[in-house]
């Protein structure tokens, strides 16, 4: 295959898996009023990953801090992902598996919505820090691809991605995280 086809074959598949995103919908605003519920009775979003879901889940907490696109109030969310002493040291200590647990663990409320992002939904220490917030009484998400793995079973809401490729399912997670974004400052 040449570059054109192969550019033309990812953008086949790319569209092909966002079509399918529309079954999503009434998950993805439930999941939208949830978060908006969340941050209208003081608690805030936490969100966790791996590697290119790590890179999401910063990207979608810089979005709500900042903004999307209009101007407003900063609002509360925190990606679990960015504190390298605390990554590092409970990785040293506890084990990388425990990574996001401890985070929810002293950083988590009731009142807050916790979003964990793994394309297989089997991260080991995404599911522990789902198991934990579940603990607390967060609501939580589980952005996910394939069958949703663990997380699916696991999660208050779940927004399985209908694809088993993980390029594709990490476009169509930021789609998503964007889509959120823009239906929080809709207010």
């Amino acid at each position: 295959m040449n570059n054109i086809e192969n550019l033309r074959a990812a953008f086949a598949e790319h569209q092909a898996v966002i079509t399918k995103l529309d079954a999503l919908i009434p998950t993805i605003s439930a999941v939208a009023d949830e978060l908006r519920a969340c941050l209208k009775h003081g608690g805030k979003i936490l969100l966790m990953g791996n590697g290119g879901s790590a890179a999401d889940a910063q990207h979608i907490a810089a979005e709500i801090v900042g903004r999307y696109k209009k101007e407003r109030p900063g609002l509360p969310s925190i990606a679990l992902t960015t504190d390298t002493s605390i990554i590092t040291s409970i990785g040293n200590d506890y084990g990388f598996e425990f990574i996001f647990s401890r985070q929810v663990e002293a950083l988590c409320s009731p009142l807050d919505v916790v979003i964990g992002i793994t394309t297989s939904g089997n991260s080991a220490n995404v599911v522990r820090g789902i198991e934990k917030a579940k603990q607390i009484g967060a609501k939580t998400v589980g952005l996910t691809g394939g069958s949703g793995g663990k997380l699916a079973s696991l999660c208050d809401f779940n927004l399985i991605m209908p694809s088993s490729d993980t390029p594709r399912i990490q476009e169509a997670h930021i789609l998503i995280g964007h889509s959120l974004c823009d239906l929080l400052e809709a207010d």
